[in-house]
């Protein structure tokens, strides 16, 4: 039997040592109170630690697609979204939600949108720096500041009129154990005016807050989205 004067060791190491040295040995410790690792069997070292099933590390890798900004642990969108001649007027707040997850991403919230500002040219008034931000710089259609819509939603009444509704179906009946009598059928209401969602601009790349507007009215957005693998080697979208 292996004599080993120092505990506690795991129950690998004790089996490990007692195979490697002769009976009633004593073992003594290196200079950190440990086995010395020359006593311990040698662990079979992978032979490509740079491939794993069938992928090399840059694959691996997880980044952002040339078209975003690395912003640490998420990418965003580096240019707005470009609308198209069809969806003119239809990039309301609903659209902007689905159009970024169609894209693999999401509509990013306020904070993270102007915390971006001082890496992203973001929508900003016509006196900001066309260096830094986004400005309008079309005379031909006026001159105007512009904003950004993010994901973070506010409501501008209190009550009931402060957020949308289902409403009641045809045919929705009350519970017959409760007693309960039929419910009046009304319309849904799932875009109140009063639900709206809050814009940011550059701010001279501190980030500001522009004001909220109505999830149903149009603006321009730019999405986010978390990083991925092997998006060093794709396109967005």
């Amino acid at each position: 039997m292996v004599t080993v004067k120092v505990e506690p060791l795991a129950d690998a190491a004790r089996t490990a040592v007692r195979q490697q040295l002769k009976p009633n040995a004593v073992v003594r410790l290196d200079a950190k109170r440990k086995v010395p690792s020359k006593l311990l069997p040698k662990v079979p070292r992978a032979t490509r630690a740079d491939n794993l099933g069938g992928q090399d590390a840059e694959a691996l890798t997880t980044s952002c697609a040339p078209t975003t900004v690395d912003l640490g642990t998420w990418c965003l969108s580096s240019a707005l979204y470009p609308v198209t001649n069809e969806e003119v007027g239809k990039n309301d707040w609903f659209f902007a939600t689905a159009k970024c997850v169609d894209l693999g991403g999401y509509l990013p919230t306020a904070a993270q949108l102007a915390g971006a500002a001082a890496r992203v040219k973001l929508a900003s008034t016509i006196s900001d720096s066309q260096l830094t931000a986004s400005t309008d710089i079309d005379a031909t259609d006026g001159l105007k500041d512009r904003r950004e819509m993010t994901g973070t939603l506010v409501t501008t009444a209190a009550g009931s009129s402060a957020a949308g509704s289902n409403g009641v179906s045809e045919g929705a009946k009350g519970a017959p154990k409760q007693g309960e009598p039929d419910p009046t059928p009304f319309p849904a209401n799932p875009a109140p005016e009063t639900l709206q969602y809050l814009t940011v601009y550059d701010n001279g790349d501190k980030g500001g807050a522009a004001g909220s507007r109505p999830v149903s009215q149009p603006e321009n957005f730019r999405c986010a989205f978390a990083k991925i693998e092997g998006a060093a080697q794709q396109e967005e979208g």
